[in-house]
C-alpha cells in the first residue's frame, strides 16, 4: 500500500512501476492528483479520508464570509500600518442573507450545518446527490443560486467535468453582485474569468484558499499579472490552501484512512 498528501502525484507512469501495490490512501480528500482511473483499470483501490477535514473547512469557510463581509483583513491590516478608517470599513451582517452552496458533499454540508445558527436562507446544489434537503438547507437547482445567492461557496472536487466550473458564463449568469469563496480546487474557479467579474462589478469580492497555479516563485508571467491584481484588491483575501489544515483536522484525516483500510 501507499499513503501519499497532495505533494506526490500518482500518474500512470509512477503505477507502472509499482508493480505489487494494492492500495493508495489519501489523506484528505481531493483526489486529482491520482490518477483514478489507471488505478482501478491495475486493480488497485484508491480510498480518501474527505471525513477527517469538513469540519475545519466549514469553518475556514464560515471565517472567510465573515471576514469579507465585516472588512476584518482590510481594516486589520489598515490599524497595523496606523490607519484608522471606521466608515470606510463598515460592513455588512451575514444575517438575512442567501447563501448558495455547490457541493453538499462532506465540506458542503458541514458548512451548511454551521451556517444554520446564522439566520441565512441556505441554497445547495449537487449534481450527483438527491433528496438532502433538510429544516435549514433548500436543496436548489444552480439556477436558482446564480440568481438568488449573496454569497457562493464552492465545495466541489476538481475533475474533467469541473475544470474552470466557475467561468465566464457563469459570472456572466449572476443576478446579484454575490461574494465568491473557493476552499475546493484552484482550477475550479477561472482566475481570468474571475478578475474580469471583479473589474466588472459583477461580484463584490471573493476569498480564495486555493490557486490555480500554487507554486507561487513558479508563476508564468500571465499568472503573476493575475496573482498581482488580486493581491492588490482589497475586496479580495487569498490564503495559502489552509481551510483544511488544522492540527485535529491532520489527525482525524490520517485516523479516518486507517479505519478505512481496516488497521483500526
Amino acid at each position: 500500500g501507499l499513503v501519499v498528501s497532495t505533494q506526490i502525484k500518482l500518474d500512470s507512469k509512477i503505477l507502472d512501476q509499482a508493480e505489487q501495490l494494492k492500495w493508495v490512501g489519501r489523506i484528505g480528500s481531493g483526489m486529482d492528483h491520482i490518477d483514478i482511473e489507471y488505478a482501478n483499470a491495475k486493480n488497485i483501490i484508491c480510498y480518501s479520508s474527505p471525513e477527517g477535514n469538513r469540519n475545519a473547512v466549514g469553518e475556514f469557510a464560515l471565517g472567510l464570509m465573515l471576514s469579507l463581509l465585516r472588512n476584518i483583513n482590510k481594516s486589520a491590516d489598515e490599524v497595523k500600518n496606523k490607519i484608522w478608517l471606521r466608515d470606510e470599513n463598515r460592513g455588512v451582517e451575514l444575517c438575512g442573507k442567501t447563501i448558495g452552496i455547490i457541493g453538499f458533499g462532506n465540506a458542503g454540508s458541514s458548512l451548511a450545518k454551521k451556517l444554520s445558527g446564522f439566520d441565512v436562507t441556505l441554497l445547495a446544489y449537487d449534481k450527483y446527490k438527491k433528496n438532502f434537503g433538510n429544516n435549514w438547507v433548500i436543496e436548489s437547482t444552480l439556477e436558482n443560486i446564480t440568481d438568488d445567492a449573496d454569497i457562493i461557496s464552492f465545495h466541489i472536487p476538481l475533475t474533467t467535468e469541473t475544470k474552470h466550473f466557475a467561468s465566464n458564463d457563469f459570472f456572466e449568469s449572476l443576478k446579484k453582485k454575490p461574494y465568491i469563496i473557493n476552499t475546493s480546487r484552484g482550477g475550479v474557479v477561472d482566475t481570468q474569468s474571475l478578475i474580469k467579474s471583479i473589474e466588472n462589478k459583477k461580484i463584490s469580492g471573493a476569498a480564495l484558499d486555493v490557486l490555480e497555479n500554487e507554486r507561487i516563485s513558479q508563476l508564468n508571467e500571465t499568472e503573476k499579472k493575475h496573482f498581482d491584481f488580486l493581491a492588490n484588491q482589497t475586496n479580495v483575501i487569498l490564503t495559502p490552501h489552509i481551510a483544511g489544515y488544522s492540527f485535529e483536522a491532520s489527525y482525524k484525516m490520517s485516523k479516518v484512512l486507517l479505519e478505512k483500510l481496516g488497521f483500526i
